[in-house]
């Protein structure tokens, strides 16, 4: 049986302000041919389908239109999760229509994970979706409030799937974690409160062939070959400027084994990094990348940025060696920096002080507050 492994598509979100919108239809289109031409029995999406809990209406019907394409031009089944960008409610909505011969799609947690247990000619092979679930969520589904980390989440869904699990099956587990020995960037959201233990023991899967992961950015093995990370069809910040990126097309035989190939995706535009003095950069290649400059001029020079531009439309950042080399302008602190949706900070901290998620409702109305207030600062 043949896995197309995916996953942190993030439909939605925007370089440094720029849309992504034609970039990720781009590689979802990709995604698609990539079942057609290896015929792959099963499409698998580890989670963070959309960029937000609320996500714009482009990216919604991009993604519903994408969906379309998968029933419509192959046979593939579909087995999808929430990751810990997305609102449980509306993966969860997703799942209402399909037919259930042929998809499974994971929203909210549960105490009784139900697997799809599809048929090759080797016997069967079980497919448990585990989606994203924070602690307070999980506590209430599992009846248990001693759960205090993603590990403790996670390791009951894994037991709760596995009792579903049928005798003799191989069986793929698609979660949406930080396991230990993963490497992360810049890009990804912590999935656990301010100063708690984010990342979850490879053993939790013990007894699954495959475990399709998502959350991770780089496409990457943890400890074994089977628990992998597809990694992001796009890079979202400049610290994977030219790391490749890939989905998993993955083979499981007879006895379980699998072999996995790693399928290229060609985005739209790179991200990369130029460096050099500004006089030699206007001479090179005009380019759509997505491009950080990193000027070796020794005094600055005069509108540089609007400059650059002309040749570079898409160049998001620059910066001076010569600020990197000074000690006395270094910023302070050496944590990483993160670009935080305002509508995340609101959820998460609702969830901090009740220990419940933002409802539908609330959402909808902060949504269309913080709408409000970045179209009054277009008019300022």
């Amino acid at each position: 049986m043949k896995i197309l492994h995916t996953a942190d598509l993030h439909l939605g979100r925007q370089f440094a302000g720029i849309s992504l919108d034609d970039d990720q239809g781009e590689v979802v289109g990709q995604i698609v041919q990539a079942l057609k031409e290896h015929r792959a029995d099963v499409l698998v999406i580890a989670g963070d389908i959309y960029d937000r809990a609320a996500p714009p209406a482009s990216a919604v019907r991009q993604f519903n239109a994408f969906l379309a394409r998968v029933a419509q031009e192959t046979s593939a089944a579909v087995v999808m999760i929430a990751g810990n960008h997305d609102s449980s409610d509306r993966i969860s909505a997703m799942s209402v229509m399909p037919d259930a011969r042929r998809a499974l799609i994971r929203g909210a947690v549960s105490a009784n994970e139900k697997a799809l247990v599809l048929q090759d000619e080797h016997g069967s092979v079980a497919f448990s979706a585990l989606p994203f679930s924070y602690e307070y969520a999980a506590r209430e589904c599992f009846a248990d409030e001693t759960m205090s980390t993603p590990e403790d989440v996670l390791s009951a869904q894994v037991a709760a799937a596995r009792r579903n699990v049928p005798k003799d099956a191989r069986w793929i587990v698609v979660a949406h974690a930080f396991v230990a020995g993963g490497t992360a960037g810049e890009s990804e959201r912590p999935l656990a409160r301010v100063g708690g233990v984010e990342t979850v023991s490879p053993e939790i899967f013990a007894g699954a062939h495959y475990v399709a992961l998502g959350h991770l950015h780089r496409p990457q093995a943890v400890g074994v070959p089977h628990i992998r990370y597809s990694g992001s069809p796009l890079a979202f910040g400049f610290d994977e400027a030219g790391a490749p990126k890939s989905m998993s097309l993955v083979d499981i035989d007879g006895t379980g084994h699998v072999t996995i190939e790693e399928i290229a995706f060609r985005p739209l535009r790179g991200v990369r990094s130029l460096k050099g003095k500004h006089a030699e950069l206007l001479l090179a290649e005009p380019s759509a990348d997505f491009i950080k400059v990193v000027l070796t001029d020794d005094v600055p020079v005069i509108d540089a940025m609007k400059r650059l531009r002309v040749l570079f439309p898409n160049a998001c950042e620059l910066r001076y060696e010569r600020d990197r080399r000074a000690p006395e302008i270094k910023a302070l602190g050496q944590g990483r920096t993160i670009v935080v949706d305002p509508l995340d900070v609101i959820g998460d901290f609702l969830a901090f002080v009740r220990e419940d998620a933002m409802s539908e409702n609330e959402r909808t109305i902060v949504t269309g507050v913080l709408d409000d207030l970045r179209r009054g600062e277009e008019l300022a």
